[in-house]
């Protein structure tokens, strides 16, 4: 990218100002003074410490390695594991007169090559690179030939495998980095817990880094949580958009299809569309476009919306399932309200919003059993995930998960071609640590959306925020359920009030139970009603806490190393007067849909017991319908799948990681059967999404059409 002219609308040079930190925030960015928290990461990073920022989405932490990186002379190394991203932040410093430049799997060999040139002739002030560039032969030498000002390692959870986002690539920069040191590094994440922290820290090398965690609290989004059945969820979100000062709006689906099903039902009667990682690249760049310029008031999409995404003027961010993590949460409702105007965060959920987590949980992470039948039947013999899989009886793409992670955790060695033969025998404790991990982050997620504590707190605790005061936000729908837009309430049955004068009782008895000891108790005693179940108990509480008769406060204790989480009740200084009298007057939660407080839970309409997930990897059982379609392989198409398999092996050689890192052997074998003839024709292939169809994309198409 050329560097332009400078901008007539630059803020003049301070005079006589001797801190170039000031000078170059107002002379190069433009800015006329710092956001919270950035003064003291710049100061850090321009006296060469080595740093670890955890700030939210929207709070400015680009400038944190950008305006450091500046003043320090020379060339940033920003590492970035996504495309949009890296064209997003370089275009953005091109427009300040700053030289940047980025070298990823969209750009051609000349385009590369002319910027290797640049960064050795000391051109750029920024270099922009994917993680897997570390990998390519000779690359790291090139950039060890200059002395790097700064090394900005962004999205730094993705080299955790405690985080949401894990992504193995990362993992070589641990390898890589030692060659371009001393040059400080900064680690940048939006979410990060201090477990992950800790994690990126050591893979980095940089054990005694500055950590920055703040800003965490967004004082402008009132959250709202509501249990709303499947089938009720597009008229809770019809109803919500049509208030115009509710628009724009990000609405995230759990899958392609239900984006592109409310979409389509929204643009009937609102600027909206869907987006997701099904849809050609020029197609999602227009609605991303579209949605940036104003044209477009709604977007719904997949998680693979957002990354790199700065509108700020979002309004309504809406989730119609149950997010994966937390963390992933957190990052998805900070797109709104980033001008800082109030904004409001919806998430409808159900039980069986869980269960499909649990199927593909299941699927990524086959059992600890599973995977040490896989590593016994490893040798020093290389053998394919089909040998394997006949030998074991079972199913290929079970083995080649296993394999996967063997891999990660140095329990195989996996060649280009993907045979593997057997590593270390010190791999099963940290695969089922990471295995616990991510059941435990479901369990975070599920705890959320049925707490009783204020919300932004509840965030807030979970990041290790270093700077909040720990006050209730004031604004969710705990905090203050009269200004609740879609959760209802209902007044207390006979019985449930019967119920919830026993708790009162019970805790004047002995105050601090464990929910689950009160639960227990009452039910031991034989005065709970045979209709309320764990679910409805739950609720019960819930509606004594928000009346103020007890509080709920978290606790944890740990057990074989892992953290064990629940809730104590106390009593509250009204709840020692309380009378009887005062609790059929009481008000349940009860969401659209909801599944009613000591009811059976009905299955949503038109499911049936195939959606229940497989506790059993790769034994029988189906999955829950999901993103894309199952392929069937065609065995007739042997030429084609040959062709494929020899391909992957030669990009698989070059880029030095196992087969299966460049493509499974079910997206293989669907690609045979199926035999795509556009670009849009193979994202819809299961397996194929949008960064492997557009690295590989003409490649492919030419060997399933016999071309190449």
């Amino acid at each position: 990218m050329r560097r332009p002219a400078p901008s007539q609308t630059e803020l003049p040079l301070p005079q006589g100002e001797g801190d170039v930190l000031l000078r170059l925030l107002r002379a190069s960015f433009r800015l006329a003074s710092f956001r919270p928290y950035q003064e003291q990461v710049c100061r850090a990073v321009h006296g060469g410490a080595d740093v670890l920022l955890i700030m939210p989405t929207g709070a400015g932490k680009s400038l944190c390695y950008q305006l450091p990186g500046l003043a320090r002379g020379g060339t940033t190394l920003v590492v970035s594991p996504l495309i949009a991203l890296m064209e997003d932040q370089a275009a953005k410093l091109v427009e300040l007169g700053l030289r940047a430049e980025r070298i990823h799997s969209g750009r051609d060999r000349g385009d590369s090559r002319q910027i290797c040139r640049q960064y050795l002739d000391g051109e750029l002030d920024f270099l922009f690179i994917a993680p897997e560039r570390l990998a390519v032969p000779g690359f790291p030498e090139l950039l060890a030939q200059r002395r790097l000002a700064l090394i900005a390692v962004d999205e730094a959870h993705c080299i955790s495998h405690w985080g949401h986002d894990f992504r193995p690539d990362y993992r070589m920069l641990g390898q890589r980095l030692p060659g371009l040191r001393p040059t400080p590094v900064i680690a940048l994440t939006a979410t990060a817990t201090l477990r992950v922290q800790d994690d990126i820290a050591a893979q980095l090398g940089i054990p005694e880094a500055r950590r920055f965690v703040h800003g965490f609290r967004r004082t402008n989004i009132a959250i709202e949580v509501a249990e709303a059945r499947p089938t009720a969820r597009r008229e809770v979100v019809a109803s919500l958009l049509a208030e115009p000062g509710r628009r724009p709006a990000i609405v995230y689906a759990p899958t392609r299809r239900d984006a592109d099903a409310l979409g389509e039902e929204l643009s009937a009667s609102l600027p909206a569309a869907s987006y997701h990682a099904g849809m050609e690249t020029a197609a999602r760049e227009r609605v991303q476009q579209a949605f940036q310029n104003g044209q477009l008031q709604v977007i719904v999409a997949t998680i693979a919306f957002g990354m790199g995404i700065d509108k700020p003027d979002v309004r309504t961010v809406i989730h119609t399932g149950l997010p994966g993590t937390l963390e992933g949460y957190y990052q998805e409702i900070g797109r709104a309200g980033r001008d800082g105007l109030p904004s409001r965060a919806f998430l409808l959920y159900s039980y069986s919003d869980r269960r499909t987590h649990d199927f593909f949980y299941e699927r990524s992470y086959p059992q600890v059993e599973v995977v040490a039948n896989i590593h016994e039947a490893l040798t020093d013999t290389p053998q394919s995930a089909e040998e394997l899989g006949q030998r074991l009886r079972l199913e290929t793409e079970v083995v080649e998960r296993g394999l996967e992670q063997l891999w990660i955790h140095g329990g195989a060695r996996v060649d280009p071609e993907g045979r593997a033969r057997r590593g270390h025998d010190q791999w099963a404790h940290a695969y089922a640590e990471q295995r616990r991990h991510r059941e435990m982050q479901l369990d975070d997620i599920v705890r959320f959306a049925q707490g009783h504590h204020c919300r932004m707190l509840h965030l807030v605790r979970h990041f290790g925020d270093q700077e909040d005061s720990g006050e209730p936000c004031g604004t969710c729908d705990v905090c203050a359920p009269g200004q609740v837009l879609v959760g209802s309430t209902r007044g207390m049955t006979p019985v449930e009030a019967e119920v919830a004068g026993q708790v009162l009782e019970a805790l004047r008895r002995r105050d601090g139970l464990t929910t689950g000891q009160l639960f227990r108790q009452i039910s031991e005693d034989g005065d709970a009603p045979a209709g309320l179940d764990r679910r409805g108990f739950e609720q019960l509480l819930g509606a004594l806490a928000r009346s103020g008769m007890i509080e709920l406060e978290e606790d944890s204790f740990e057990k074989e190393g892992r953290a064990i989480r629940f809730e104590r009740a106390r009593l509250t200084a009204a709840g020692h007067h309380a009378d009887a009298a005062a609790l059929p007057r009481l008000r349940l939660a009860a969401g659209p849909g909801a599944t009613p407080a000591g009811g059976k839970r009905r299955r949503p309409a038109g499911a049936s017991a195939r959606t229940r997930p497989s506790r059993s990897p790769g034994g029988p059982g189906s999955r829950p319908e999901a993103d894309e379609e199952e392929a069937t392989p065609d065995f007739g198409s042997t030429a084609v799948v040959e062709a494929l398999r020899a391909w992957r092996v030669r990009e698989a050689r070059r880029r030095g990681v196992p087969a299966f890192r460049i493509l499974t052997d079910r997206a293989l074998l669907a690609l045979a059967t199926t035999r795509p003839r556009s670009q849009q024709a193979l994202l819809t292939v299961s397996g194929i999404g949008p960064a492997i169809a557009k690295q590989y994309g003409p490649a492919l198409l030419a060997l399933v059409r016999g071309e190449a």
